[in-house]
């Protein structure tokens, strides 16, 4: 049981009322009532109060089952300076309209707990944030819509180099981040949240795209949950959520998303290979030792002008959605608005799926980013236990916890380990 000495300090432990009044404060940082918590401990809503009103004392199982429903250590709620909840806090702060139904919290809870674990296994090995040098842009608030756009392409733009993928696509854009220290989770949201961004300096950062998402959107909420951990750490927890789409830092992630996955030298030379996007009118110069000469010549009329079918095969290339396809090259200025109403209209009514078939393609929607981010959360447990950091009772529930099935083929495994 908890003790009850009257003092909090470095060297003692903390009375059951303080004990109480973290209990509580993690409790509606989650958002949960007294009742939802006893329900998930089997306990009495009354013994929920007086645990909080620290009346009563906390086993040591009770206090584990409490910290895994708030996504936090049991040693947290034992430290001379308690700090809970941490960027699921600062979101819901942020956020106070977001409603998330019971299956969300506990992808949320489990997402949690899967970065705080793997915080702890880098630490073990010696694996520490530095290693991975993340940058920050921290730029001035933007003034205008024009000014987050500029923002996020510029920025977009800057870690395309850093990265060293210049104008190529990205095969794997959950890949990209986790590759930066990033982890990356599919989580169940309402169908109006996309995505999740936690930047926790005790856990690192990582972010969630809704899984009920197609895989193009999904590959998109990562690019755009990307640039808030690049722009907006500090806030620690953002949701992206359809009605603060004018937001300026939602636009600047926005335009950071669209040049991020499709670069503006990427997508004109693509254009130029499909032999579109000419002006109506070239012209040249060719000098010889005497004089230039002017060469001109002018397309055949309506052979420039980008058709879906174009569009289908520039988003696939891309691996993004028609529509994201559709506005990347209007804000490219390589169709006019009235063009981009029309493929817009044809992608609503059925055409670019229709295209797809036709061409061969398929959805590609599919887990590949949450087998990407299981996978390296199961090396480190694999790598900690073989260096005898953590314990293979441990290791086991690692296992169950990034898994969430049974720990069968653990034994196998293990004999081919050195």
């Amino acid at each position: 049981m908890i003790g009850t000495e009257p003092a909090i300090d470095k060297t003692m432990t903390i009375t059951a009322t303080e004990l109480g009044r973290r209990l509580q404060e993690a409790r509606e940082s989650w958002r949960l009532t007294q009742a939802e918590v006893a329900e998930s401990l089997d306990l009495s809503r009354s013994a929920i109060s007086e645990m909080e009103a620290g009346r009563r004392g906390v086993s040591g199982l009770e206090l584990h089952s409490l910290a895994h429903l708030y996504g936090c250590a049991m040693a947290d709620f034992l430290e001379p300076d308690f700090e809970q909840g941490g960027a699921v806090a600062a979101l819901f702060r942020r956020h106070p309209n977001v409603a998330l139904g019971r299956d969300a919290l506990e992808s949320l809870r489990r997402c949690a707990t899967l970065c705080r674990e793997t915080a702890n296994l880098k630490r073990k090995l010696g694996h520490y944030p530095g290693s991975i040098s993340l940058p920050e842009y921290p730029a001035p608030p933007a003034g205008s819509r024009w000014a987050a756009m500029e923002q996020g392409r510029a920025v977009a733009a800057a870690e395309r180099r850093r990265l060293g993928i210049e104008s190529r696509p990205l095969p794997d854009v959950a890949g990209i981040l986790e590759s930066q220290g990033i982890q990356t989770a599919l989580v169940d949201l309402p169908d109006d949240i996309s995505g999740l961004a936690l930047m926790d300096d005790r856990t690192g950062f990582w972010v969630a795209a809704n899984r009920r998402h197609r895989f193009m959107r999904r590959r998109f909420s990562f690019a755009h949950e990307y640039a808030h951990v690049l722009f907006d750490r500090r806030i620690k927890g953002l949701a992206t959520q359809v009605a603060e789409r004018d937001d300026l830092r939602e636009v600047r992630a926005n335009a950071f998303a669209a040049s991020f996955l499709m670069p503006e030298v990427g997508v004109r030379s693509f254009v130029v290979g499909l032999s579109k996007g000419q002006p109506s009118r070239m012209q040249a110069d060719i000098y010889d030792e005497h004089a230039p000469h002017k060469v001109t010549a002018r397309p055949k009329p309506r052979s420039q002008a980008l058709q879906l079918h174009d569009v289908v095969l520039l988003a696939h290339h891309f691996a993004v959605s028609c529509p994201a396809a559709i506005y990347r090259l209007r804000s490219l200025g390589l169709i006019t608005e009235r063009e981009r109403n029309v493929l817009a209209d044809q992608h609503r009514a059925g055409t670019s799926r229709r295209l797809r078939k036709f061409f061969g393609l398929s959805d590609r929607d599919d887990a590949s980013n949450l087998e990407q981010s299981q996978s390296c959360f199961l090396r480190l447990a694999l790598e900690a236990y073989r260096q005898e950091e953590i314990t293979q009772c441990k290791l086991k529930e690692l296992v169950h916890l990034a898994t969430m099935n049974g720990t069968e083929n653990l034994a196998h495994v293990l004999e081919g380990i050195g």
